[in-house]
């Protein structure tokens, strides 16, 4: 008979037990590691007797700590309580969400748990990690978290996907191993290889580790991180599932995503091929790096397109650039809807703003840019990948972009099209209504 599985819009909730004997095994070993060869000096039957102690100690701790940390959903609240001895209580309001992720390591996947992460804006302190979650609950509190973020009832359907693209994992191969790093980094390995051999120096060999090393930060990890990568579109925004030990799902709800940069090295361009990236808020410090890539490799159309699926009714290409001149100077436009730059001889970077989320504009000129009557302008966003400025504009240019920015954001920003509750506000207005919506 099927398990009868309880309403996660009303229910009191905690990890899984696995966590309490999980954490009474880490503690045993890290005491033993450290203080056993200290005991050992005093016998075996002090090492047993002193083990034997710390296992029942970090029970004893580890078990009450584990039944007090509850969370749930209290209307479109998330409240989580944490502590044993120092007792803690957050509640959070699910129409701040930012992004909400599920995240499988190889060890969770195989005892089918899995991690909750809810984002909000804030900072590095914001996200709330609910741990060793079992992999169905996890799920369908990312549904329900989603729907009260939307605005919708808890016990709203998910919203239906349409598919957006499934990276080739030869493609991805390909990619990896097709960048001036990773190509000159090999090439210095086996220079350094065959010099040992033929030369009989073992010396070099010690040149070899910090090569070996950066070809499996450069290759390895990303291989790893976006292997069986795929992108869907639904009504709660982009969905992007990848990982070969580390399975995960992010959601990036609808007007998350404050800019796109669209990055496409020297050799990529041969290849047609270009990686997306993302300021998405709510993101901080090392997650914003974690979680900052839409597309990791994707045709060079294809990348455009998301970049018009994040930023509705609007078209990135057709935005008209006027060239700064120079080799190191941006190309710069705006229109109605984006700002959209480009810069990089080796390595081309085109950087889209939408100018109703610009936080500030600044028109800067440098010390030496003041000769040459060159200036900067700049549209702040939150932290990220892209900057959002033009160098090296000719004044009269740069002061005309300046312009068009702050006319064009008068006319775009609208006070009731805020990103809460996206799917109650008619506001907002995208290619797809959400199904799920009254």
């Amino acid at each position: 008979m099927p398990r009868t599985l309880q309403d996660v819009t009303t229910g009191v909730f905690r990890a899984h037990w696995f966590v309490v004997p999980f954490q009474v095994i880490a503690v045993t070993i890290v005491f033993a590691a450290l203080a056993g060869p200290i005991l050992g000096l005093f016998g075996f039957d002090w090492v047993l007797m002193m083990t034997v102690g710390v296992v029942f100690g970090s029970l004893a701790y580890c078990l009450p700590a584990w039944w007090y940390a509850t969370f749930g959903l209290r209307g479109d609240h998330l409240v989580v309580h944490s502590g044993l001895v120092l007792r803690g209580s957050r509640e959070i309001p699910l129409s701040r969400l930012q992004a909400v992720d599920v995240v499988r390591p190889l060890l969770m996947q195989v005892f089918g748990l899995a991690e909750l992460r809810v984002e909000l804006a804030g900072g590095d302190g914001s996200v709330v990690r609910l741990r060793c979650l079992r992999h169905d609950l996890a799920e369908r509190l990312r549904v329900a978290v989603l729907a009260h973020a939307a605005g919708l009832p808890g016990r709203a359907p998910e919203a239906p996907e349409w598919p957006f693209y499934r990276l080739p994992f030869p493609l991805l191969l390909g990619a990896l191993l097709f960048r001036v790093p990773v190509l000159l980094a090999f090439v210095a390995l086996l220079m350094l290889l065959t010099a040992g051999v033929v030369f009989g120096e073992p010396g070099v060999f010690g040149a070899v580790v910090p090569l070996v090393l950066g070809l499996l930060g450069h290759f390895w990890g990303p291989l790893t991180r976006y292997t069986d990568f795929y992108a869907s579109t639904s009504g709660d925004g982009l969905r992007l599932r990848y990982g070969m030990f580390q399975r995960r799902m992010q959601t990036v709800p609808p007007g998350r995503v404050q800019a796109v940069r669209v990055v496409e090295p020297l050799l990529w361009r041969a290849l047609g091929v270009a990686r997306v990236e993302a300021n998405v808020a709510g993101y901080a410090g090392a997650r914003q790096g974690d979680s900052a890539t839409l597309l990791p490799v994707a045709p060079r159309s294809r990348a455009f397109a998301l970049v018009n699926e994040v930023f509705p009714d609007s078209d990135a290409v057709s935005v008209p650039l006027a060239s700064g001149g120079g080799l190191h100077h941006s190309d710069a436009g705006a229109d109605e809807h984006l700002f959209v730059t480009t810069h990089g001889l080796f390595c081309r970077v085109t950087d889209v703003v939408p100018v109703e989320r610009v936080q500030a504009l600044r028109l800067a000129e440098g010390p030496l840019t003041r000769f040459t009557g060159r200036l900067t302008v700049g549209a702040d966003t939150p932290p990220g990948p892209a900057d959002g400025r033009a160098y090296g504009l000719e004044s009269g240019h740069a002061r005309s972009v300046l312009d068009a920015l702050v006319a064009h954001g008068r006319r775009a920003r609208n006070p009731d099209a805020g990103t809460e509750r996206w799917a109650t506000r008619a506001t907002l207005t995208r290619g797809r209504h959400d199904p799920r919506s009254p």
